[in-house]
C-alpha cells in the first residue's frame, strides 16, 4: 500500500519550502511522513533545525512510497547530487510522483524526468546551465510558480504555497472546493465561507 511520503533531508536543506505541504499531508492522519537522508546521520537545515533521518536512501520501501519531496538547498558533493537524481528516478519508475522545489528541480532534471513533461523552476535558463543533459527547454513554463505533469511536480523557490497546492491535489487531500478555499486562504488571506460565518456569529 502506497501510504508513505518521503522527504529528502541533507545538510543545509531549505526546510521552510516543504513545511506547509508536510503539515497538510499529516493533517488527515492517513499518511506516514518519513525523512530520508543519504545516511542516518543527523543533518542541520538552513534554518538551523537538527533532523535525524528516519531512514537512509538504502532503506526506502519503494512499494510503500506515495510521493517523494525534494526541497531546495545546495548539494556540494557530486556523489550526493547523483544519488538524489537516482532516488528521484527510482521513485518515479516505481510509479510514485516526485515533487521538487528550487534546487530540487535540478535533481529531477538530472534524473531525466523533465524532457517530456511541462515544468517550471527558479528562472528560465537555470536548468540548462546547471544540467548539461537537460532536454526539456520546450516544456519549461515561466508563467507559473508550480506545475504538475507526468508524475512530476516542480516549483520555483518563490512558490512554496503553489508547491503545497500541487502536492495536496496529487495526493487527493480534501475536496476540490476545499482545496481552492485552502489556496485562497494561504495565498490571498481570503477566509473560506464557513470561517466567515463563524466570525460573524462570534461577533
Amino acid at each position: 500500500m502506497r501510504d508513505t511520503v518521503y522527504v529528502l533531508v541533507f545538510e543545509g536543506f531549505a526546510d521552510w519550502q516543504v513545511a506547509l505541504a508536510l503539515a497538510e499531508i499529516r493533517r488527515p492522519g492517513e499518511w506516514e511522513v518519513r525523512s530520508v537522508g543519504f545516511t542516518r546521520e543527523p543533518v542541520t537545515s538552513m534554518s538551523g533545525l537538527q533532523v535525524l533521518p528516519d531512514v537512509s536512501m538504502d532503506e526506502i520501501d519503494f512499494n510503500a512510497v506515495a510521493l517523494l519531496m525534494l526541497p531546495g538547498g545546495h548539494l556540494w558533493l557530486s556523489t550526493h547530487i547523483e544519488r538524489a537524481a537516482e532516488l528521484a528516478r527510482r521513485v518515479h519508475d516505481a510509479g510514485a510522483p516526485v515533487a521538487a522545489i528550487d534546487q530540487g528541480v535540478l535533481y529531477v532534471a538530472r534524473a531525466g524526468l523533465l524532457g517530456e513533461c511541462r515544468h517550471t523552476g527558479n528562472w528560465p535558463g537555470q536548468i540548462g546551465r546547471e544540467v548539461p543533459s537537460y532536454q526539456g527547454h520546450d516544456q519549461y513554463d515561466a508563467n507559473v510558480l508550480a506545475v504538475s505533469d507526468g508524475g512530476v511536480i516542480t516549483a520555483s523557490h518563490l512558490g512554496t504555497i503553489e508547491f503545497a497546492r500541487e502536492i495536496i491535489h496529487t495526493l487527493d487531500l480534501y475536496t476540490a472546493s476545499d482545496r481552492e478555499h485552502w489556496y485562497r486562504l494561504f495565498k490571498h488571506a481570503v477566509p473560506p465561507p464557513w470561517l466567515s460565518v463563524e466570525v460573524v456569529r462570534a461577533a
